[in-house]
């Protein structure tokens, strides 16, 4: 089994709750401890619940005899300047800072994430957070998984370039260790395309719903515009993760395709509003169509006067706004033809119950 709602320090993730916003900085602090701690400025300012880092250390994520033998350009990793390898050693941030970007973090009043790749990673931040998030690419690597999971935190899942298999075989590997997981839907694909949104799939949170009701759900995206997070709120999804930048001009492997503050704050701002737009789901009349209910609806009115005892026929009748709360409504207007006039009634006024016996 799974719980249902989780908790990052203070904040409770549910269906009934607000989204949930994740800045993944990734490698845009540019190896400057400064730029880390501007962008964790920048993403508390922007509207953003948690900053996200990532750990590990280039030889242990990706193989330079690996990338080099590839020979494919298909990748986004064939637009950069330097090799694959150099790229990730460039990106890797030491482990040293990592107590000064958690006291930022707490100074900024900002939750601090990170992604570790590596067992060491994983041990060296646990005393530092409350969640982890274990990236797409290790869906398929059981073992860091029942590791995080056996740390007893908070575990957040991407799922991109995954099929359901992969889903549910990782699922059940955390499961099995550890309830507290949020599922993030995630289209793993870095480049700018301005079709990438038509790939991210989102409809597949229907089917995680399907497959683990009740789940707290997300989704990791790579896209810049707010549209995708925007519509995943009506399926479900509370967890919001997106690469940050302060500059989409910066040089470096994830600037390009990240949301920048202005960017970040709309996404913010739509993603509550379509979040409160949803409502309760029960068909009401909610309290600001309290007025235009009587202004806009019809109510059963005299055509012209009619006098005590006279017996009412369809022509006496007309059916018009407005409709004050206590008079009969058109649904009902068969119950006043065939009676008498209790009273003297004016053209123009509305029927009431009292007036026919």
């Amino acid at each position: 089994m799974y719980d249902k709602e989780l908790f990052i320090e203070k904040r409770r993730l549910a269906i009934d709750e607000e989204p949930y916003f994740i800045a993944d900085v990734g490698a845009n602090h540019d190896g400057s401890l400064d730029r880390a701690f501007k962008l964790i400025e920048l993403a508390k300012e922007s509207g953003a619940d948690a900053v996200k880092f990532q750990n590990f250390i280039a030889s242990k994520i990706v193989s330079k005899y690996g990338f080099e033998n590839l020979n494919s350009n298909s990748t986004h990793q064939s637009g950069w300047k330097k090799s694959v390898y150099e790229t990730y050693e460039d990106a890797s941030i030491s482990q040293e800072w990592t107590k000064s970007i958690v006291e930022k973090c707490a100074e900024t009043d900002i939750t601090y994430f990170t992604s570790p790749y590596d067992f060491g990673s994983v041990d060296h931040v646990e005393e530092f957070l409350d969640v982890y998030k274990i990236g797409s690419g290790d869906i398929t690597w059981l073992e860091i998984l029942e590791y995080i999971a056996k740390k007893n935190k908070t575990v957040l899942l991407a799922s991109g370039a995954a099929s359901m298999e992969d889903v549910d075989r990782a699922v059940g590997t955390i499961l099995s260790h550890n309830p507290k997981l949020c599922l993030m839907q995630c289209n793993t694909n870095y480049s700018t395309d301005s079709n990438k949104s038509s790939f991210a799939n989102l409809n597949v949170l229907r089917q995680f719903s399907k497959e683990y009701p009740g789940m707290v759900l997300g989704l990791s995206d790579h896209s810049m515009n707010p549209a995708t997070v925007v519509a995943s709120i009506s399926l479900g999804a509370r967890v919001f993760e997106k690469h940050f930048t302060d500059d989409n001009d910066r040089d470096g492997p994830d600037h390009k395709f990240a949301v920048n503050p202005e960017s970040w704050k709309e996404m913010v701002f739509l993603s509550k509003e379509a979040f409160y737009s949803l409502g309760t789901g029960s068909k009401i009349i909610e309290k600001n169509e309290i007025d235009s209910r009587i202004v806009q609806q019809r109510c059963v009115r005299a055509k012209f006067d009619i006098k005590k005892g006279e017996i009412i026929s369809r022509d006496h009748l007309d059916v018009l706004r407005p409709c004050p709360d206590n008079a009969i409504r058109p649904y009902d207007i068969d119950l006043l033809i065939g009676k008498k006039a209790a009273k003297d009634v004016e053209a123009g006024d509305a029927f009431l119950e009292s007036f026919i016996v």
